[in-house]
């Protein structure tokens, strides 16, 4: 798979599956346009990583849920690299709570950063996708498969990502731009190293390949899907989930 010359606009991408998607399309040819919220220090280094591994690549800092903020990130991609080829909505939240316990903020959290910040964002990159078409890929969950462990709410958020994906894989095939969504399960990231290792020893146990994925493993299904090999299929998510589900 190349991407030589194509632009790829990869949210959340300071840590993670969001970094490790970055690194394979810079690695493959990609200008890419990282984004963080908080952690400027880990997307710059990222960013350096790539830029000095021959790979072009640059940071934008972005607040998926603020509409003006998201405006801003377009602009300044736009300005810089002159279009989008290729969009990953990989920023999110997650959070556990008993059904008795959650909230409307603890609901609204959850949905507003991973439905909405989804929507504006694709909403916003979509109009400076070439005439050509390309390529967006969206972060939904093995979780809206299987919402266990107090994760309801987290579970149908991605479920509602999943369906969204759908709807524009719908609307925007007429202009050649699929749309489909990766739903991984637990992965080894900063966001999961608070997990109790017994707790991640028996989601490796569940798994018929009896370990928890990897960055990568995620992120090389995330650039097949970008990539020209995957044009035929669009409005699916794919479990990428070690045949856990």
């Amino acid at each position: 798979m190349s991407f030589d010359g194509k632009v790829a606009l990869v949210t959340g991408a300071s840590r993670g599956i969001g970094a490790a998607v970055a690194r394979t399309l810079a690695g493959r040819g990609a200008n890419v346009a990282i984004t963080y919220k908080e952690n400027r220090r880990s997307a710059e280094t990222l960013s350096l990583a790539i830029c000095d591994g021959g790979g072009t690549a640059t940071t934008f800092q972005v607040s998926i849920e603020d509409s003006d903020s998201v405006q801003q990130l377009i602009a300044n991609v736009v300005e810089s690299y002159g279009r989008i080829d290729i969009l990953v909505n990989n920023a999110g939240v997650a959070g556990a709570r008993a059904f008795s316990e959650i909230d409307f903020s603890f609901y609204a959290q959850q949905f507003h950063t991973n439905v909405w910040g989804t929507i504006q964002v694709t909403q916003a990159a979509v109009p400076h996708f070439p005439v050509s078409g390309g390529r967006i890929v969206n972060l939904s969950s093995q979780r809206a498969f299987s919402p266990r462990d107090g994760m309801g709410v987290y579970a149908a958020s991605k479920a509602a990502v999943s369906t969204l994906t759908q709807a524009m894989a719908i609307e925007l095939g007429p202009r050649n731009i699929t749309v489909n969504a990766v739903a991984p399960a637990v992965t080894e990231t900063d966001m999961t190293a608070k997990m109790p290792a017994e707790k991640k020893a028996a989601f490796a146990a569940l798994t018929p390949l009896k370990r928890l994925a990897v960055p990568q493993d995620v992120a090389d299904v995330i650039a097949f899907l970008a990539s020209d090999e995957a044009r035929w299929i669009t409005g699916r998510t794919i479990l990428a989930d070690g045949g856990l589900t």
